[in-house]
């Protein structure tokens, strides 16, 4: 009969919590699971979670709890240790195992001085064993001076043995002076380069001996951490729990020892039993075990303060320079993560704080619209934000026009920023809304494009200018189907489907012809021109001019396109605004979006305040362009039409082209497309002698360009603020993180949106045939 199996479920990374009843409960870190039945071996399965888990062998110390017994670790050495943990739980499918590899560290508390290296060679030990004991003085205040360490200390948990005394510790709290003598002193024998101790000189007297007291267990393991890093040598638990603490050095053979143990009715941590003496005759550990992730986050959280580059492959470096200690890559990268929760918060906790963040945002910026929505399950789902000086500036002082599109955050738990920009008078870009969303999809950008209506007080006469994606396109048709909307497609969108689409085998050049030749297409005025430029794309691949006429040209090309895009033909106009998202992408969501709303801030204050020394009448671009238009004057004549109404004028250069004053249109179409006045149309107004400036959009001019920034964003109270509001009724809506989260490690090399169709293909330069070169041609050889 086959060996009944159980799932061992191993735990490493989390703490131990002591519960109200004196149980311990584990929390946090990551888990594997493992099968083992009775036939299994320690070494086996002690190997197996080394390799799971990427840690020294010999480092691994297992533990596990008896079935109703949480108060009490047990620990397995060897095979019949593990038989026996199997054979306890055999009434139980999996098995809580708790992997222990030496790690936990905490804040120094040590508070005596001492300038000595506990390590001596095994002729120093027979010198310590002749030192004159500690003798108190007669008040049992305090240790007299003349004291030394013996070899070893044996003291009952609330008791230490002080010469011929025994001294109470609750109740006199006796500290122990254990400075050497000069002439005493021990000299650190360790092979560690000098340079590598620098750093951690500061450490070697963290431990100073028996009756030393720590606030608590862990600022105890810590203290214990930095001696040993100090001192160059590894140790391992004998006892590990929430009151107690025994330790000795993993040499084989060696005799330091220690024992920490609780006060009682304290939560004081002291040392009871201590042998100072090392005989493993300096043996240096420089790798990586000794120290934990935590311990990291502490050495470098203060330079990832100033520098939030850091890299971990720099933090190994530095890591080994001034302590000695051989980091691995995982280790430094997690110690950063852990760092930067520390300095900028919980991400967790972020999500939390969502319903009181967006209140806030709508009470320090009236008018402005914050709302997130979340999942069944309460996890994040969504968040729009639009503040209301970005609101008034867009429908105060920009173009109809709005630019939609996404860039991917690279943070703890991924997502997609969605944004809607726009470009003010002079052409700059200026952010009216954004969102993070859980993931790029049709739902999510109906849901953006609903709030983002629901924010503007018309839309009437709408472009917007984004991929042409089915779903984006159907979000828009659905959302604005009761005003004039109009969806102008992306032309580099286009033109990447473009050659995606082509299965024809075409050279790398020959595909650059096609999309130039689309982009001449998508900005022909007129339509003759347009025809002209898709022809050119036919003598070159009939497939390819096929896709062009089947794209819906009266999306994307200027001859059709019934609305206006001022020709802004791409939608990543807002890169710029991209990029303010990508550079706080690793921080709580919280702090992101108040990152973001800092730039917008000081975006707004810029430009207004750079616009209230501006004399021109226009913005600058458009003074240029205006200028520009008006030089070409000089070639032109301008004839009356005999129009009834005296509005048209036929004006003649290198060609011949009709100016209606009265409709602000010209036969060139640039007037129509630009809003600002062509050539012809400047010569007839001159003519006229009247003012070029009168006859330019509102949008382009300086006045309406600082009603664009007018108004300005305020800050955003943080939660530490956070008031006591009865009518706070948000408050008990819970969010929770997504559920996705980035994988550790590096993210991929290659770029988002790199296709292998879009790679460029071999062109053999003898034959001219595709997919190999001359070297390999199989028709010249």
């Amino acid at each position: 009969m086959a060996e009944k199996k159980v799932i061992a479920i191993c735990q490493l990374g989390g703490i131990f919590k002591t519960l109200s009843d004196g149980s311990l409960s584990y929390d946090g870190g990551d888990a594997h699971a493992i099968d083992i039945d009775e036939n299994s071996k320690y070494n086996d399965f002690q190997l197996e979670i080394a390799e799971m888990f990427n840690c020294i062998h010999s480092s691994v110390s297992i533990k596990y709890f008896l079935p109703g017994n949480r108060k009490t670790l047990i620990t397995i050495s060897n095979d019949k240790d593990l038989q026996r943990m199997i054979k306890f739980h055999e009434n139980s499918s999996s098995i809580d195992v708790y992997i222990m590899v030496e790690e936990a560290v905490a804040p120094d508390a040590s508070n005596m001085p001492v300038s000595r290296s506990s390590r001596t060679t095994l002729s120093e030990a027979g010198v310590l064993a002749d030192a004159t004991p500690c003798v108190l003085d007669d008040d049992m205040d305090e240790i007299s001076p003349q004291v030394f360490l013996d070899s070893t200390f044996n003291v009952p948990d609330d008791l230490v043995n002080v010469g011929e005394h025994i001294v109470n510790i609750d109740e006199h709290m006796a500290i122990a002076s254990t400075e050497l003598p000069q002439s005493m002193s021990l000299p650190f024998t360790g092979s560690s380069d000098e340079k590598h101790m620098k750093a951690a000189q500061q450490w070697q007297n963290n431990i100073t001996g028996v009756g030393q007291r720590f606030n608590s267990v862990t600022d105890f393991r810590d203290a214990l951490r930095k001696y040993s890093i100090a001192h160059q040598f590894a140790f391992k638990y004998k006892k590990n729990d929430s009151h107690r603490v025994t330790v000795k050095c993993k040499a084989e053979g060696c005799p330091w020892r220690i024992h920490a143990s609780r006060l009682s009715t304290t939560q004081l941590i002291c040392i009871k039993k201590m042998n100072p003496t090392h005989t493993c005759e300096g043996s240096t550990v420089t790798t990586g075990h000794q120290a934990t992730r935590t311990w990291v986050a502490g050495i470098i959280k203060e330079k990832l303060k100033v520098s939030p580059n850091y890299k971990p492959k720099d933090i190994v470096t530095d890591i080994k320079e001034q302590y000695g200690v051989q980091l691995n890559y995982f280790q430094a990268w997690r110690g950063k993560e852990i760092a930067k929760e520390q300095l900028q918060g919980s991400y967790k906790e972020a999500y939390g704080q969502l319903p009181y963040f967006c209140t806030q945002i709508m009470e320090t910026n009236p008018g402005s619209r914050a709302t997130f929505t979340t999942k069944d399950d309460s996890s994040f789902q969504r968040l729009f934000v639009a503040f209301h000086a970005s609101l008034y500036g867009f429908q105060q002082g920009c173009r109809p026009l709005l630019f939609l599109g996404s860039v991917p955050l690279k943070s703890k738990y991924e997502g997609t920023l969605l944004a809607a920009t726009a470009p003010d008078g002079d052409d700059d870009v200026f952010p009216v809304a954004f969102a993070v969303v859980d993931t790029v999809s049709d739902d999510n950008w109906l849901w953006f494009l609903q709030e983002l209506k629901a924010a503007l007080t018309t839309c009437n006469g709408l472009t917007f200018v984004a991929d042409r994606e089915k779903g984006l396109k159907e979000s828009i048709s659905d959302v604005f189907q009761d005003e004039t909307v109009y969806h102008a497609y992306c032309i580099r969108c286009l033109s990447e489907q473009l050659i995606r689409d082509l299965k024809g085998q075409f050279s790398h050049e020959v595909k650059r012809l096609i999309v130039d030749d689309l982009y001449a297409a998508a900005y022909a005025p007129r339509a003759e021109d347009f025809l002209k430029c898709i022809d050119s794309i036919k003598s070159i691949s009939v497939e390819a001019y096929n896709w062009v006429i089947e794209s819906e040209p009266n999306h994307w090309a200027n001859a059709y396109f019934p609305g206006k895009r001022y020709n802004h033909m791409t939608s990543n106009f807002g890169e710029m605004f991209y990029s303010w998202a990508s550079e706080a992408h690793e921080l709580p969501i919280t702090q992101m979006v108040d990152t973001v709303r800092g730039k917008i801030m000081e975006l707004i204050h810029t430009r207004r305040t750079a616009s209230n020394h501006w004399l021109t009448r226009l913005t600058r671009f458009r003074e240029d362009g205006l200028e520009k238009e008006s030089i070409k004057v000089c070639a032109l004549q301008v004839f009356n039409t005999d129009h009834p109404a005296g509005n048209k004028f036929e004006v003649r250069g290198d060609s011949i082209d009709v100016v209606d004053i009265s409709t602000y249109e010209c036969s060139c179409k640039v007037w129509q497309l630009t809003d600002l006045p062509c050539c012809h149309a400047i010569a007839v107004i001159s003519c006229l002698g009247r003012d070029p400036y009168d006859f330019c959009a509102r949008f382009f001019t300086a006045e309406n360009y600082r009603l664009t920034y007018s108004e300005s964003v305020n800050p955003i109270p943080s939660e530490d603020h956070k008031p006591l509001m009865k009518e706070f009724s948000q408050a008990i809506v819970t969010v929770t993180p997504p559920p996705t989260r980035r994988p550790p490690g590096r993210p991929p090399t290659k770029k988002a949106g790199m296709h292998e169709s879009s790679k460029r293909q071999l062109q053999c330069s003898r034959c001219k045939g595709m997919g190999h070169n001359k070297s390999t041609c199989k028709d010249f050889i």
